[in-house]
């Protein structure tokens, strides 16, 4: 099963009521083009928080995790490859998200069930916060990723300034190792399949 973050990730649906004057810094954004673009790529997932006790049992079995997003306009796709160290073991999942343009979400089913999130953008390019559940205090759950694996103080200091505004607090924050990741052969693997693919279309 995919993390939950990264199953039906990104509705971009305003926020605004569950927004307060903390959270000024951190803003939705339309489902456009550009949008996807920008989320298109590879991220490390650095860590999270959460009151929802499926998410944190999840949280707590990764070690480290990364996911390639590629968006597809046409078809309102997004292709999500997910590798994530669990146990001293990879494990690889591959799913599709559904774009709904029409209100700005993305959705993914699991087991019978309708997962979605939303998008925080920060000023920074190279990071992006998801939050599930932000209207109910007892659900709620953030979690931090970064298109490289060391963040800085300052990116950091960007998702505890987040964590702060949703009504969290740092101590409950729960952090991955990329020193633990078991998933670079099987990535590896994966990459020269896809060009030895290419190479023969």
């Amino acid at each position: 099963m995919a993390l939950p973050w990264a199953l039906a990730v990104l509705s971009l649906l305003p926020l605004l009521e569950a927004r307060s004057l903390g959270c000024a810094n951190f803003t939705a954004a339309p489902m456009t083009n550009a949008t996807l673009d920008r989320i298109s790529g590879k991220w490390f997932y650095i860590a999270g928080a959460s009151h929802n006790p499926e998410y944190l049992e999840f949280m707590k079995t990764y070690q480290a995790s990364y996911f390639y997003c590629d968006a597809n306009h046409t078809e309102d796709t997004i292709q999500l490859r997910e590798y994530s160290t669990i146990g001293n073991k990879c494990v690889y999942n591959f799913s599709i998200l559904t774009v709904q343009r029409e209100n700005g979400t993305i959705t993914t089913n699991e087991m019978g069930r309708e997962h979605i999130g939303h998008v925080w953008f920060t000023k920074d390019p190279s990071i992006i916060l998801f939050v599930y559940f932000p209207d109910d205090k007892q659900k709620i759950a953030l979690f931090f990723c970064a298109d490289k694996a060391n963040v800085t103080e300052e990116q950091m200091s960007e998702f505890h300034e987040a964590i702060v505004c949703v009504g969290m607090d740092k101590s409950e924050i729960m952090y991955t190792d990329e020193k633990q990741d078991q998933c670079g052969p099987l990535e590896k693997q994966h990459e020269e399949e896809r060009k030895k693919k290419q190479e023969e279309a």
